[in-house]
């Protein structure tokens, strides 16, 4: 049994469960990435990694990664169920659509993790963070 099934009590969990996973292995990445890119007091490094954070900034890491064809297709299928599952809010920093491709990021983010497939999430990461900045 692997930790996507073990890890819940049903077979598997939905799209917003993992992109609420998905959130905080997103954000730790983030914060790994700051710390490496940028010196300085933590108020700097705290502002740099809320850029990063922000759903307007996951939706054009989204885009990016679907656009270039990025992912893979089991990967692709993960995004779009985050992406058309059904969330009850919504911030007011960003656009319906942005929240939803952000959200789809996020239950990406959290299946990889699940799935230990750390590597990918990294590579994913890098290469959308590298290329919307």
């Amino acid at each position: 049994m692997d930790k996507l099934t073990e890890n819940t009590k049903t077979s598997s969990p939905s799209s917003l469960q993992l992109a609420f996973l998905g959130d905080a292995v997103y954000e730790l990445y983030v914060r790994e990435h700051v710390l490496d890119e940028i010196s300085g007091h933590v108020d700097k490094l705290n502002k740099a990694s809320k850029k990063l954070s922000m759903a307007v900034t996951q939706a054009k890491i989204a885009d990016l990664l679907v656009k270039e064809e990025k992912l893979r297709e089991e990967e692709l299928s993960v995004f779009k169920r985050g992406r058309n599952a059904k969330s009850a809010s919504l911030p007011k920093s960003c656009t319906p659509a942005e929240y939803r491709k952000a959200t789809g990021l996020e239950a990406l983010m959290g299946y990889l993790f699940l799935t230990d497939q750390k590597d990918r999430i990294r590579e994913l990461l890098e290469y959308g963070i590298e290329h919307v900045n």
